[in-house]
């Protein structure tokens, strides 16, 4: 079940980038887009999330999975169309396989939703413009 290894990749992605932060005390919610082609299935990833969070930074995070449908363009023609699964890579409309993959195998990270400690130690928060 490769879902572990992309929900470990993805946790150890975002302790990194809460690490660059500095002041992440919890992650809320972790929004990843998954292509239709891209071999994840999403109720495995999540399950394998839910595990793999356990004792980190994203203990008791949501995995929100947002599904990115695949779709191709055919060069001779430029139709486009949606591939569907199994995927169909031969043009509907002209029948011509010269076509070019636009979506489908996403598999990222669009946001993540952390809490931050107000003012960590070691760390003097600057006044806002509206605060002076």
């Amino acid at each position: 079940m490769h879902e572990m290894s992309i929900a470990l990749a993805v946790i150890e992605q975002v302790e990194e980038a809460a690490g660059r932060a500095g002041a992440v005390t919890a992650v809320r919610s972790v929004r990843l887009q998954v292509g239709e082609l891209a071999g994840v299935v999403p109720d495995a990833l999540a399950f394998s999330f839910e595990l793999a969070r356990e004792g980190t930074l994203l203990d008791g995070a949501e995995l929100i999975t947002e599904p990115v449908p695949g779709r191709a363009r055919c060069a001779p023609c430029d139709h486009t169309w949606a591939v569907g699964m199994p995927p169909r890579l031969t043009c509907p409309r002209c029948s011509g396989s010269g076509t070019d993959l636009l979506s489908g195998r996403e598999l990222r990270i669009t946001e993540v939703r952390w809490d931050e400690d107000p003012a960590p130690a070691g760390r003097i928060r600057e006044p806002s413009i509206e605060e002076r």
